[in-house]
């Protein structure tokens, strides 16, 4: 089983240095079988086409997440993903505890990431827990950040491509973890482009490269910028129209920009705790990775230092205004005290009569 899944093929990776063995170990079925109660169904906290994810615990008190393919023929895929995420190390990345390769089909282990994923956080909005701007801000200042390292950090440039708010995890402090690798790319420093046919996900996929089928890291940009769009109008990227046509979230929000109503499709949280033109200067942010001219587009740094600077500029704006109402409110107690002193001294005369009962009325009034 194990050379049918790829062990031989993985070792061989471990061996050559493509695959970081200190970061990532072997799991035993029997570990894994513990760790979820033999893939019991209340244990599954995620499902899509290709996979399903297992909350587990092991006996060291580890919580964590195991991924199991459905389709068999994915060794390929399972691989990749194994090799790429073993040589990443970003806070903002879903970290790779390691793999299982005794089972039909190979299982994945990572870090358990407790509060699901963006899309749902955000298209659900539990009101009890409501995502503030702050919130939506530093969440796409952290995906950027991770999309910088990736194309620029790591050890060989990587492409996600398939950047979407379902493939970014929130962990116990809401911080972002970009997830799913399996369709992902590490290419040589040189390399400018993969041809390769097209795959994505609808409403995020770049119209250059579903042209062309030439994936750049403008491609990963293009993506991200459908999900700065939605943590600002909080609207979902693709929608159905009442004669059930899909209709593009990126493709309305352009053409808003360009007619100059904008404000009109911003969440209403976004508008009441956002500073007008910092919220601006995102949309303005938002629109250029959506270019449809891959070269236009920023690169994920321009567009982290970018976010960066808002954030502190935001920042700044919230600390003026709780001093401004700090001090108005000081302000308040101060005359509100000074008022009090007035009134008693009017009511009592405390030159040096004795109050009579007509001030002590009047005091009391």
């Amino acid at each position: 089983m194990f050379k049918r899944n790829g062990g031989l093929l993985l070792r061989q990776k471990l061996s050559s240095g493509e695959v970081n063995g200190d970061k990532v170990k072997l799991f035993s079925l029997n570990e894994l079988e513990k760790a979820t109660d033999n893939f019991n169904t209340n244990r599954v906290v995620g499902k899509g086409g290709q996979a399903t994810v297992y909350k587990g615990m092991l006996i060291n008190g580890t919580i964590i997440a195991v991924k199991k393919f459905k389709v068999q023929g994915k060794i390929e895929e399972f691989i990749n993903e194994f090799v790429i995420l073993s040589q990443i190390n970003h806070r903002n990345v879903v970290k790779l505890l390691g793999s299982c390769l005794e089972t039909e089909i190979p299982l994945l282990v990572y870090e358990f990431i407790p509060n699901g994923n963006l899309f749902e956080y955000l298209h659900q909005q539990n009101e009890d827990f409501p995502m503030t701007w702050d919130m939506r801000l530093r969440i796409a200042t952290e995906v950027a950040g991770a999309l910088f390292y990736l194309h620029s950090g790591a050890s060989q440039p990587i492409y996600h491509k398939d950047i979407k708010s379902t493939n970014i995890l929130l962990d116990e402090k809401y911080r972002a973890k970009v997830a799913d690798f399996g369709t992902s790319r590490m290419i040589s420093s040189d390399v400018t482009h993969l041809t390769t046919v097209v795959q994505g996900t609808f409403g995020y996929l770049d119209p250059e490269y579903f042209q062309t089928s030439q994936f750049t890291e403008k491609s990963d940009v293009y993506s991200f910028g459908v999900v700065l769009v939605e943590l600002l109008t909080g609207k979902r990227p693709i929608t159905l129209t009442s004669s059930e046509e899909a209709k593009s979230l990126a493709s309305y929000f352009i053409m808003c920009v360009e007619q100059d109503c904008v404000f009109d499709i911003i969440d209403e949280r976004v508008m009441k705790e956002g500073e007008k033109n910092h919220i601006m200067e995102v949309v303005n942010l938002a629109n250029r990775c959506l270019e449809l001219n891959g070269k236009r587009r920023p690169t994920a740094k321009e567009v982290t230092l970018e976010l960066e600077s808002i954030r502190k500029l935001e920042g700044k704006s919230n600390a003026q205004e709780r001093h401004n109402e700090l001090v108005r409110s000081e302000d308040y107690q101060s005359w509100d005290d000074y008022s009090t002193i007035l009134e008693i001294r009017s009511a009592f005369d405390l030159s040096c009569r004795t109050p009579t009962l007509e001030d002590i009325h009047i005091r009391t009034i």
